[in-house]
């Protein structure tokens, strides 16, 4: 006899999400190249930076991995400016 298990479909969605291809990993793979071409100079790289800053911002927290650098550094601005008044 065949039983049918429920299957958990938010579960599932959630993981087949976590497959797809960071939509921000293009931006952040030229920042790398940039700041090799440059001896790790960020000030040479701001352009580039940006680049994958305003990627960022058009995903929600969390959608993009490579976006957690920049999703902590805002979290900190935030504290420390709640914690300044």
């Amino acid at each position: 006899m065949y039983r049918r298990q429920s299957k958990n479909y938010f579960s599932h969605f959630s993981f087949l999400d976590m497959l797809q291809k960071d939509p921000c990993q293009k931006q952040a793979c030229e920042i790398q190249k940039c700041l090799q071409a440059n001896n790790y100079m960020e000030s040479k790289c701001q352009a580039v930076i940006q680049e994958l800053r305003k990627c960022c911002a058009r995903y929600p927290k969390g959608r993009s991995p490579v976006c957690s650098g920049f999703e902590k550094e805002e979290e900190e601005k935030l504290t420390l400016k709640s914690t300044s008044k």
